[in-house]
């Protein structure tokens, strides 16, 4: 039974189980201290994927599972919207003046794998242990404030101070390149110059890192016809993707929703 805030959802008619929406919240972030959000974002996907049901079941779309992983299938639910989506919605291939347009405004964009060459300090911890994660922070802040200030020289502090084996080496971990490490830890060596270091404490899934940029390479600008496949592909899902939100919109504008507000809505 809804509550006034959690209401009843119900699409052309249909009532929807509050158990289906609670099953999607995991799916949304909020701000903390917020979960409304989170439950007003998993009531209009839930709705969302009820039209497309809905409507698959009106034109007898036929259930086909595709095999999405190894060994892991669909849902009939996703194989009847895959099914509906890929009979209702078509675009075309992108002509090449498109692909070249694309590419001539900003070839910049096209770069090969940049290299980084790179020294940490790492201060080990489980961040999941917040005690742990505090003293591993207050140690790190406080050999950061000698790498910045006092002059001392990064290696002797990284011999003198992590807890990763390339301590040995005075910190250095060797040329790095995309997917090399973890996500966090790239993220950051993707705004770092050359000769910089990071000016607080980085954390990861293995502690906080120090970390300095000691060479970069840029990759080079890519030519033209290296690069054309990938355009093409961008190009054409970024149709798909449009032309399958004003299909789900044309659903939204012709139907009778309590519970959600999809009006506005943008995907």
């Amino acid at each position: 039974m809804g509550t006034r805030l959690h209401p009843d959802l119900i699409v052309n008619g249909e009532k929807v189980p509050q158990s289906v929406v609670a099953g999607e919240v995991q799916h949304h972030d909020a701000p903390k201290g917020k979960p409304g959000i989170a439950w007003r974002k998993a009531t209009n996907a839930i709705a969302v994927r009820t039209l497309l049901l809905q409507e698959a079941r009106a034109q007898n779309i036929a259930i086909a599972r595709d095999e999405v992983s190894p060994g892991r299938f669909e849902t009939d639910e996703e194989a009847q919207i895959r099914g509906l989506l890929e009979a209702s919605i078509s675009v075309k291939k992108p002509s090449d003046e498109a692909i070249k347009a694309e590419w001539s405004r900003a070839p910049e964009r096209f770069r090969a794998p940049p290299l980084w060459e790179v020294s940490h300090i790492l201060f080990a911890c489980d961040p999941r242990d917040e005690e742990a994660k505090q003293q591993a922070f207050q140690r790190a802040q406080t050999v950061l404030k000698k790498a910045l200030t006092s002059g001392a020289k990064f290696s002797a502090l990284a011999k003198q101070f992590s807890d990763c084996g390339s301590k040995s080496s005075g910190g250095a971990l060797g040329q790095l390149g995309p997917g090399d490490t973890v996500p966090e830890f790239e993220a950051v060596l993707r705004t770092l110059s050359e000769g910089a270091i990071t000016p607080e404490p980085v954390l990861t899934r293995h502690g906080w890192h120090i970390v300095r940029m000691d060479a970069l390479a840029e990759g080079q600008i890519l030519p033209f016809d290296s690069v054309k496949r990938a355009i093409a592909e961008a190009l054409e899902k970024a149709a798909w993707t449009s032309a399958a939100r004003e299909f789900i919109d044309a659903l939204v504008a012709h139907a009778t929703i309590e519970g959600a507000d999809l009006h506005g809505v943008k995907g």
